[in-house]
């Protein structure tokens, strides 16, 4: 099962910029177990909701073609803590896109307010220099992922 930690893009500018919210809820299981009695969205989903985010906008800045890895997390802060009823709304710019991969900056908002900052550098893992080699298929880019861009494209704008 691949997780998903964005809802839906609420604004997509291609190759540029794009924005993702989640809303966080008490039924989804992990936010039971962290922490019990006091539930709390964990700082490692929310930095994989902004690297879903930023990884959908460079992915499809080079149409798909890429697989598209994390690679480093440069930056994560947060102030304070996400619960159940807050809505996070991840922004992710490209700063820069090579043939290696690309490095993005992101601002994470809650409930409309800033909350947090994650940068993160992706490889595009096709163009390693390793020399490993990788399945043709992108698995990386699934029908999930796509669905969540195909769905803004269809006008799932608000």
């Amino acid at each position: 099962m691949r997780w998903i930690w964005i809802d839906k893009f609420i604004e997509f500018e291609s190759g540029r910029r794009a924005v993702a919210v989640k809303n966080l809820t008490l039924a989804e299981e992990h936010l039971h177990d962290h922490f019990p009695g006091y539930p709390v969205m964990p700082a490692s989903l929310m930095i994989e909701g902004m690297a879903q985010t930023a990884g959908i906008l460079v992915g499809e800045a080079r149409n798909f073609e890429e697989k598209v890895i994390l690679a480093k997390i440069r930056r994560a802060s947060f102030d304070g803590v996400a619960r159940p009823g807050d809505q996070l709304q991840y922004e992710a710019e490209i700063e820069q896109i090579a043939d290696q991969g690309a490095s993005t900056c992101g601002r994470v908002l809650r409930n409309g307010e800033p909350f947090g900052r994650v940068d993160l550098f992706f490889s595009h893992i096709d163009r390693n220099v390793s020399g490993l080699k990788f399945p043709e298929e992108n698995f990386v880019f699934t029908d999930q992922f796509r669905s969540l861009l195909r769905s803004y494209n269809l006008g799932g704008r608000s």
